[in-house]
C-alpha cells in the first residue's frame, strides 16, 4: 500500500469511529476544505506528475474522493439519529412534573349560543334562514306594517345607507325582513328561525348599536298562542336553564297582533344590582293578517306566531353578565372566562 492510500485508510477508519458531528464536520473540513483539505491538495498537485502517472494517480485518487464523501454522508445520517445511551441520558421524562398546558382557542360566545339555538330549533322542526344586513326601507318597515308616518319608527330609525341613484337603505334593525323573504319563498306550512345582526341607535349597559337576534316564524292551519307558548317554554329552557323563570305579558308590536312579550328573572336576589329583577329577552305573537298578505300568505287559510329572542340578553342571564359592552370589548380575561 503507498503512502498515499494508507493516508486515505486512516481517514476511512477515523470517518467510521466518529462519536459526534461536530467530530465528523471536523474530518471532513480536514479532508475536503478549500484551503488545506488534504484531499483538495492532492487533486490540486496531479497536474505537477509526469503524464505516464497522472492518469491512474488520478483514478486512484477519485475512487478515494467518492468513498469518502460517501462514508461521510452514511456516518452523518447515522449521527443523527440517537443511540439508546443518548436518549436515557437527554430525553428522560420526569413523571413528577406538570405538563406545560397549551392554551387552544374557542368560539366566541355569541356564535358558539348561535349554533346552540340551531340545534334545539332543529330538534322541533325548524329551518335556518338568513338575509342582507343592508335592507330596503320597503322590506324593513313597510312590509311589517310600520309606514313612514308609524311611531314605531322613532325607537328603531338607525343607520341609513345612501348611494346616489339607488333606493334609500338601512342597517336592518331587526331580522323580520328575513321573515317576509322566506314567506316569499316558501309554501305553508313552514317553520323556521332567523339568527343575524341588526342596528340601532341605542347604547347602555343591556343595549348596543350592534347586536344579535334570532327571530322565528310558524305558519299552519291551526297555529295558536298555546303553540307559540310551547316553542318559548322549549327554547328557554333548553337554552338557558331548567329552572329559568320566566313571564309572559301583553306587549304591542306593528307586526303581529295580539302580541306579548316574555321577561326572564336574573339569577341572584341582589337588589343593589340588576340580578333578581326582570329583563325582557322576547318580543312574539300572532303574525298580523297584513303582514301575511304581504310575504304572499293568505291568511283566510293560513296563520301562525312570529318572535324575536335577543341573543346577548339570554346569554347575559345564563352567565349573569351584567353589562351587554363586555361581549365586545376584546378582554381576553372575560373570554378566557367561556
Amino acid at each position: 500500500m503507498t503512502a498515499a492510500a494508507s493516508l486515505w485508510a486512516d481517514k476511512e477508519k477515523l470517518i467510521l469511529e466518529a462519536s459526534s458531528l461536530p467530530e465528523l464536520t471536523h474530518l471532513e473540513h480536514e479532508l475536503f476544505g478549500r484551503k488545506g483539505g488534504l484531499m483538495t491538495v492532492a487533486l490540486a498537485e496531479l497536474k505537477k506528475l509526469p503524464p505516464a502517472k497522472m492518469k491512474a494517480a488520478a483514478q486512484e485518487l477519485n475512487e478515494w474522493k467518492t468513498k469518502l464523501a460517501d462514508l461521510i454522508d452514511q456516518r452523518r445520517k447515522a449521527l443523527a439519529v440517537p443511540s439508546n445511551a443518548q436518549l436515557k441520558d437527554a430525553d428522560r421524562i420526569d413523571p413528577t412534573l406538570e405538563l406545560p398546558k397549551r392554551e387552544q382557542g374557542h368560539l366566541h360566545l355569541i356564535p358558539e349560543f348561535i349554533r346552540q339555538v340551531e340545534e334545539v330549533f332543529g330538534r322541533m322542526g325548524f329551518d335556518v334562514a338568513r338575509g342582507p344586513e343592508v335592507e330596503t326601507e320597503e322590506y324593513n318597515f313597510n312590509l311589517l306594517n310600520i309606514p313612514p308616518t308609524h311611531p314605531a319608527r322613532d325607537a328603531q330609525d338607525t343607520f341609513w345607507v345612501k348611494t346616489a341613484g339607488e333606493e334609500k337603505k338601512v342597517l336592518r334593525t331587526h331580522t323580520s325582513p328575513v321573515q317576509i323573504r322566506y314567506m316569499r319563498t316558501h309554501k305553508p306550512p313552514f317553520r323556521a328561525i332567523f339568527p343575524g345582526k341588526v342596528y340601532r341607535k341605542d347604547a347602555d349597559a343591556t343595549h348596543s348599536p350592534m347586536f344579535h337576534q334570532f327571530e322565528g316564524l310558524m305558519v299552519g292551519k291551526d297555529i295558536s298562542l298555546a303553540n307559540m307558548k310551547a316553542v318559548m317554554i322549549t327554547a328557554i329552557r333548553s337554552l338557558i336553564s331548567p329552572k329559568a323563570e320566566f313571564r309572559f305579558r301583553t306587549g304591542f308590536f306593528p307586526f303581529v297582533e295580539p302580541g306579548l312579550e316574555v321577561d326572564m328573572r336574573w339569577q341572584g336576589n341582589d337588589e343593589q344590582s340588576r340580578e333578581g329583577k326582570w329583563l325582557e329577552i322576547v318580543g312574539c305573537g300572532m303574525v298580523h293578517p297584513q303582514v301575511l298578505r304581504n310575504g304572499g300568505v293568505d291568511p283566510a287559510k293560513w296563520q301562525g306566531f312570529a318572535f324575536g329572542f335577543g341573543i346577548e340578553r339570554m346569554i347575559m342571564i345564563k352567565h349573569q353578565i351584567p353589562d351587554l359592552r363586555s361581549f365586545f370589548e376584546g378582554d381576553l380575561r372575560f373570554l378566557r372566562q367561556f
